[in-house]
């Protein structure tokens, strides 16, 4: 039952994807574009992403389960460390270049587009990388 939920909220969040346009890197790099032919329809498309979550958040912060019973973990950390502000700045530098970020690039790939089958492949390389870099600096 598990992957079946998994896989219809998978989907759901794909088509919704898709519906928006945020699997279009023209679309995004129109969003992102602010001093030329700015799109601002995609900060609508948050917007109501983060309205649809607000109130479901709101019930599993209080009672820790999801709807289905389950219990929910929580990221703990709220610290703004240099290693959160570097991965954001890398990944926005990503999103601004390509256009993709991981969720549409992936639905994008999906979709037949072979510059998002490019993107995951350079993303799956920068994760590689990482985790390699993370091990020697922690070892």
């Amino acid at each position: 039952m598990r992957i079946l939920t998994a896989l219809l909220a998978g989907l759901v969040f794909g088509l919704g994807l898709v519906i928006s346009g945020m699997a279009n890197p023209a679309k995004v790099l129109g969003f992102l574009d602010l001093f030329g032919q700015w799109d601002p329809s995609l900060a609508l498309v948050m917007i109501g992403a983060i309205g649809a979550a607000f109130l479901p958040m709101q019930w599993v912060q209080r009672s820790g389960r999801s709807l289905r019973g389950e219990p929910v973990t929580l990221p703990g950390k709220q610290k703004i460390d240099p290693r959160l502000i570097l991965g954001s700045l890398l990944f926005g530098a990503g999103w601004g270049v390509a256009g993709f970020c991981p969720g549409p690039a992936i639905v994008a790939v999906g979709a037949g587009m072979p510059q998002a089958l490019l993107f995951v492949l350079a993303m799956l390389a920068g994760m590689l990388a990482f985790q390699v870099y993370d091990r020697r600096v922690s070892a």
